[in-house]
This record gives C-alpha cells, structure tokens and sequence, in this order.
C-alpha cells in the first residue's frame, strides 16, 4: 500500500477534485448528461486543452503520491467513473410532491402497485431523504479503500 496514500494525502486531493466536480455539475445540470452520452471522440492531443487540465492534475497528485503513471490513470478513470455516475443518480433524484409530508406520497410511489414493487415503496424514507453530499463521501470512501490497495512505485 502506498504509504502517502494511506496518510490521506492524494485522498484529500481526490475529494477536493470530487466536491469541485459535483459543484459545478449541480450548478449546470445539464453538462454531466451531455458529457457523458456524447464524449469527445477526438484522439487526446486534437481535444481542447482545458479538457485535459483535470486529467493532468490528477495523474500529478497521484504520481507524486508515489503511484506509477498506469495505476494514477486507472485512478482517474474510476474516479470520473464515479462522479459521472454519482452526478446522473443525484440529478434524476425528483420529487414529485414537494409540498407533501408523507415521504411515499412526496415521492409518488404510492402510484406504484405494492404487489409488484414492495421493495421500492419500503424504501420511500430512504430515497426521500437522499444526501448526495453524503452518497459521493461513501463513494470516495469506497474508491479511496480501494486504490490504497495498489503497489506504489519501488
């Protein structure tokens, strides 16, 4: 395990970059989407260089916390990874009755037939009160755990 890693340093530099990200993507909800169903399908060197900034900054923070350069991209490709797909859960997280206090009634799943979704009317509480402050947190934690696990450089 690389030792920098596990003192949270590159940890902290991919939260800073996770929260930044999310920011900006709730700020503009309709970016995330378009990013991610219509990437840039141009070689890297013909992209903008403002698309390749974070990329850069990323595979920086991770090799000189000691990772090999093939190991900081897998990082950073599991860690879009997770912000594309955290961002899209967050943005069609809906509430169809805001006013209502009964958290199956707020989100309309009482229009759901109980024989055929019991599991999802039972989690009416739990998708009301979705933090996705708090899901990314969990995810990173996730993420973090699992790339300390990579051999850093000899």
């Amino acid at each position: 395990m690389c030792a920098r890693f596990a003192a949270g340093v590159p940890g902290r530099g991919l939260r800073a970059v996770a929260r930044d990200y999310r920011r900006i993507a709730l700020a503009h909800p309709n970016v995330v989407p378009l990013l991610v169903t219509r990437p840039l399908a141009t070689p890297l060197v013909l992209r903008p260089r403002g698309t390749l900034r974070p990329l850069e900054a990323v595979l920086t923070l991770l090799t000189r916390a000691g990772f090999t350069g093939a190991d900081a991209l897998h990082i950073y490709r599991a860690l879009f990874g997770l912000l594309h797909g955290h961002v899209l859960n967050e943005l069609q997280e809906l509430v169809d009755n805001p006013d209502e206090t009964d958290d199956l009634l707020r989100l309309g799943l009482h229009r759901l037939p109980i024989t055929e979704f019991p599991l999802l009317r039972s989690l009416a509480t739990t998708l009301a009160t979705y933090g996705g402050a708090a899901e990314l947190e969990t995810g990173l934690d996730i993420l973090t755990g699992l790339t300390a696990t990579l051999a850093p450089i000899p």
